[in-house]
């Protein structure tokens, strides 16, 4: 299948992209999107019963997910033709594997839903995965161990980098043997998703590589789309849990080879650092604003990266921050696209009805009487206001200049409605207090 020339968005408009209005935030068909998910696993294309999650997560309101082109799980499928029992041929490829993918962006397409493709995932490449992987040279026939430079156990964890997989760039040890084979399988997932416009590309999950790595296949994917007169938007996901030290830079400084950023691992933050990382990356970019992503939201009861409350409570700091995208990861790291997940999704659609988050910026300085974590707010002063409680409280909002007299509603997430409006004259600091325990979102807009 080639790449279709001027490829378009869903429903065959124009492609996502940084909006011109906005840049903060994508826009597909020409208009502002907000992007927000959750599903239940990484490779999502390789998973069973496929269109019905689809489905699931588009009446959930969702509209984006996350694709690891990784092969790892039981019952996954390898890109390349197993020719005999374990044994594989890098020179052929699996149909059965790739009509998968084209499944999964037609489907997708078809929903409405943004796919972000992670191409490369470090955790395929060591330990028990790479023991069956068919770039391991035991398993395949194109090449040996000391042709390659590829042994056939890595068995620590990838965050070592012990991998001469990811090194085999020119800048780094130009390993053509092993190389040859990665651009053709980069080359594949083209030759398919340049044929839709609705494809995010993250060209790893959580790398520690050297920056050239990243750089190289940023480079080689946005050639391709050129030669098939498609633009497409590129970052790399960093593995370093603090989004502002100096490797994220590697991606905030080089808008010559990305164009959105991935802050996912800040989501290993808790309480109010993780909303002041949020902001400290939006001022990094603050002069050339591009959207910022965060395709897996850690937090589940049991889990180790916090339980429920402390991914609720990210996912809408995201939101009030500014960012462009937000998806709940997978179980049993995240809620995915759990009973948990789902109402708060359908908030954000009700939300939107009475503000847009294009519309608002962060305005937490509006604030008074709010103890740390306690609040957040993102506004358009003197016109719209959405307030977060993370556990409930009472805080004051700054309403002086503002002489309307505002609508207050709030969020009943078991019925995805509103509920207890009332009317609150501007001009003046006002106290809000929550409806009770919990996460509360309510919105001021100016009542008609």
């Amino acid at each position: 299948m080639g790449g279709a020339a001027g490829a378009g968005g869903v429903g065959g408009g124009a492609p996502i992209q940084p909006s011109g209005d906005n840049p903060w935030y994508w826009e597909m068909n020409g208009s502002l999107v907000l992007l927000v998910g959750g599903s239940d696993q990484d490779n999502l294309f390789q998973i069973a019963d496929l269109e019905t999650h689809l489905d699931d997560i588009a009446a959930a309101g969702g509209n984006y997910v996350r694709n690891t082109m990784s092969s790892r799980d039981e019952g996954d499928m390898h890109p390349f033709a197993e020719v005999s029992a374990g044994t594989y041929d890098l020179d052929q490829w699996n149909d059965a594997y790739w009509t998968r993918f084209d499944d999964f962006l037609s489907w997708t397409a078809e929903r409405s839903i943004v796919v972000q493709i992670e191409v490369w995932d470090r955790f395929d490449y060591s330990r028990d995965p790479w023991e069956t992987s068919p770039y391991n040279p035991i398993n395949n026939v194109n090449y040996t161990q000391g042709e390659s430079g590829l042994a056939a156990d890595y068995p620590n964890h990838p965050g070592q980098n012990e991998q001469p997989f990811f090194k085999t760039v020119p800048d780094l040890e130009d390993n053509q043997v092993v190389r040859q084979h990665q651009e053709a399988v980069v080359d594949k997932l083209l030759s398919y998703s340049l044929s839709f416009g609705h494809v995010l590309y993250t060209l790893d999950n959580e790398t520690g590589a050297d920056p050239a790595w990243g750089a190289y296949w940023s480079t080689w994917i946005k050639q391709g789309a050129q030669a098939a007169n498609v633009v497409v938007h590129t970052t790399e996901m960093w593995d370093n849990h603090d989004v502002t030290s100096t490797v994220h830079y590697n991606t905030y400084d080089h808008p010559e080879l990305y164009s959105f950023a991935d802050i996912s691992q800040n989501t290993h933050q808790v309480g109010e650092l993780h909303w002041d990382r949020v902001l400290e990356v939006r001022q990094i970019l603050d002069s050339a604003p591009w959207p910022i992503s965060n395709v897996k939201i850690y937090g589940a009861d049991g889990a180790s990266y916090g339980d429920t409350a402390d991914a609720i409570e990210r996912f809408w700091r995201n939101l009030l921050g500014g960012l462009a995208s937000s998806r709940f990861h997978r179980p049993p790291a995240g809620i995915g696209l759990s009973n948990d997940a789902g109402p708060h999704l359908q908030a954000v659609r009700l939300v939107e009805e009475r503000a847009r988050f294009w519309d608002l910026a962060p305005h937490n300085e509006l604030l008074g009487q709010r103890d740390t974590d306690e609040a957040y707010l993102a506004a358009k002063p003197g016109e719209l206001y959405v307030l977060y409680f993370t556990d409930g409280g009472s805080v004051t909002i700054d309403l002086s200049g503002s002489p309307a007299t505002f609508r207050l509603a709030w969020v009943d997430f078991a019925q995805s409605a509103w509920s207890n409006e009332s009317q609150v004259t501007g001009d003046q600091t006002v106290t809000v207090d929550a409806l009770g325990s919990g996460p509360q979102v309510a919105v001021l807009d100016v009542a008609q």
